[in-house]
């Protein structure tokens, strides 16, 4: 089997964050041809992309990510997904311009959680995708909740969970961004970028770390550093890259497993 990559294409990249529903279009169509390029090169992905100004103000306004009891609550819970398959359209639209049998997989349809936190996923639907010859795409969406009534599922919520069962040989995350730093760069140009952060060193990053730009209910840059923090060191090997979505050859290379200095690699 070739090797397996996740592949994230963040919200804040393809979408512009400070304004409800408004796509980044050519972003995404230069991000799909990244995608197609290291298709070309043999590697197997799994793509995920983020909901940002289509699935997180709606989330935001009927507090979806922290519980669905009231029908109103269910009515957020319906819109959010709606807005969310919205935007997965757009993505799926932009890769099969680009010739690759992109396949949507929403997690909503395949996923439990449990106090906020995934618990459950059914695999099969990405391995017959796989075996079909095509491109399985998931995103952050909603999810049925055991306790919660409802939620909010990230795309990095969906890749930790993933990672331990499809072993992966690398994980690259396409930011707005390039990389990881210190503080919000859009705000403070100046701002220090981390090359590498390693696993041990993660919560004194954390403290460092500015608050996302736009709505985001699921924590942002440092839910997923937190995150890929805690899986690499549970998979010693494991590489995480943080880069930048913008330059369409450096996320090929990246993929593919190609030398590059961009971005923030996170290593045990």
């Amino acid at each position: 089997m070739s090797e397996l990559v996740f592949v994230k294409l963040g919200g804040s990249l393809i979408t512009d964050k400070a304004k409800p529903l408004c796509a980044r279009r050519e972003v995404i169509a230069s991000c799909a041809g990244a995608i197609a390029q290291a298709l070309s090169g043999g590697t197997q992905l799994l793509l995920g992309h983020g909901s940002g100004s289509f699935g997180h103000p709606l989330a935001a306004r009927y507090s979806t990510r922290r519980g669905v009891r009231s029908p109103s609550e269910w009515f957020g819970f319906a819109a959010v997904a709606h807005a969310a398959r919205l935007l997965n359209v757009l993505v799926i639209g932009a890769l099969l311009e680009q010739g690759v049998p992109a396949f949507p997989i929403p997690a909503s349809a395949l996923a439990i959680a449990r106090g906020g936190e995934l618990r459950s996923l059914d695999c099969r639907p990405l391995q017959e995708a796989w075996e079909a010859g095509l491109l399985p795409v998931t995103y952050g969406d909603v999810a049925f909740d055991d306790e919660w009534g409802g939620t909010i599922i990230s795309t990095d919520q969906l890749f930790a969970f993933l990672a331990p069962r499809l072993r992966p040989h690398r994980i690259v995350l396409a930011t707005d961004t390039d990389g990881v730093f210190e503080a919000d760069p859009h705000r403070f140009p100046g701002a220090k970028r981390y090359q590498e952060i390693r696993a041990g060193e993660c919560q004194a990053v954390l403290r460092q770390i500015g608050a996302a730009s736009g709505p985001d209910v699921t924590g942002g840059m440092a839910d997923k550093v937190r995150r890929m923090c805690e899986l690499v060191r549970s998979m010693p090997g494991l590489r995480v890259q943080i880069l930048s979505g913008h330059v369409p050859h450096v996320l090929a290379a990246a993929i593919m497993g190609r030398a590059t200095e961009a971005g923030t690699t996170i290593v045990a």
